[in-house]
């Protein structure tokens, strides 16, 4: 069954509840990245198995890495010098689009679950894609080495049934031209067969070996585990003495926290009285700071007097300056004044005689046009 998580991008999200870090293994020499892309790393809560936990405060690189040697690949994400994201991608491993910017994959050998939030569904659909793909070259890598081992194991076993038959043939055939007739394998071709046999049963004693500390851990786990449970049930029993041990005191408290209620009536109305003191007390507080600012203003004041008076008497000095300078100004508007009427009456009589002079002109311009005229008629008379 799958469980539904609470996406922190827009949008609900479903993937398996597995929880865990990643390997803190760094690419090695053999991988090389095919595609990057930036997003922000979210892994599910270890202790919810429901809620998002950020991975990076912002958007980090995430990439593809393919390594040649192992014929694998890989998701990876560092953030400064730690790694985020170390997952290698399998054949049964399905990316799902969550939202239009939230996708998310299960990781089994890393015990997690991965998320990415993208700035665009572009990016989103992109990654997805590479995803896919991805998978299906692992896929594609998974059968074509079973294919191999297949075919390996078919070759040992043939070579293991055509041997005896050719030690057979030799045996009973003494010549040379027979035993190339039975089909013998050459010597070269025995010892590469004898080679992938060594090797193989070296790795079979590896494992072996892996399994037998594997299973010698998992018997010491056991024992600690047995061991732990058998402290735990001596606790549970001593827990269940000292619960009823509590249970006694905590009757005796009750009787004496009754006593103690009967006291803290008492105690409740002195808190009251003690209330309205401090309360009046308070007041009287706030009156006395209050008559001290006003006191400190006064000081204030007092201090400011002297200065005051400078300035005043500055003041009325400038304000005798000023009368003298008026009276003077007085003097003067009154000769303007005179001077003016002066001018006035000046030019009154400049007016009338210019009136004068205008009519005198007058008169000679018309006797100047009179002479004109009988200059022109004694012209033509003659």
């Amino acid at each position: 069954m799958h469980e539904v998580l609470s996406s922190p991008f827009r949008g609900a999200t479903r993937s398996p509840a597995c929880v865990g870090e990643a390997t803190a293994e760094p690419p090695n020499m053999g991988e090389q990245p095919i595609f990057t892309t930036k997003a922000h790393v979210f892994q599910i809560d270890p202790s919810t198995k429901k809620n998002w936990v950020p991975a990076s405060k912002q958007a980090v690189s995430v990439s593809y890495f393919y390594d040649s040697t192992r014929n694998s690949y890989r998701i990876i994400s560092v953030d400064g010098t730690k790694v985020i994201i170390n997952s290698t991608i399998s054949p049964n491993m399905t990316f799902t689009k969550t939202s239009q910017k939230f996708g998310q994959w299960a990781d089994s050998r890393a015990n997690t679950v991965f998320g990415l939030g993208f700035s665009s569904e572009q990016q989103l659909s992109k990654f997805a894609d590479k995803f896919q793909e991805v998978k299906e070259a692992a896929k594609l890598a998974r059968d074509r080495s079973q294919e191999k081992m297949e075919t390996s194991s078919n070759h040992s076993q043939e070579s293991g049934r055509e041997t005896p038959c050719s030690t057979r043939a030799s045996s009973i055939n003494g010549t040379d031209d027979e035993k190339a007739s039975h089909g013998e394998p050459p010597d070269e071709e025995l010892k590469i067969e004898n080679d992938k046999l060594k090797t193989a049963l070296a790795q079979s004693s590896s494992n072996v070996k892996k399994w037998e500390t594997e299973l010698e851990t998992l018997r010491e786990n056991n024992a600690r585990l047995s061991t732990a449970l058998q402290e735990s049930i001596s606790s549970v029993e001593h827990w269940k003495r000292q619960f009823l041990t509590c249970k006694d005191e905590s009757d005796q408290l009750r009787i004496k926290i009754g006593e103690l209620e009967a006291q803290c009536d008492e105690i409740e109305k002195e808190r009251e009285r003690n209330k309205e003191l401090n309360k009046r007390l308070q007041e009287l507080e706030v009156e006395i700071q209050d008559k001290e600012a006003e006191l400190e203003d006064l000081r204030k004041q007092s201090e400011l007097l002297p200065q005051l008076m400078a300035e005043c008497e500055s003041m009325t000095e400038k304000l005798q300056d000023s009368e003298i300078r008026n009276q003077e100004l007085e003097e003067k508007v009154r000769t303007l004044r005179k001077d003016m009427d002066e001018s006035r009456h000046r030019h009154g009589h400049l007016k009338l005689e210019l009136k004068h002079f205008l009519n005198v002109f007058d008169a000679k311009m018309d006797d100047l046009h009179e002479l004109r005229q009988g200059l022109s008629k004694l012209q033509i008379d003659n």
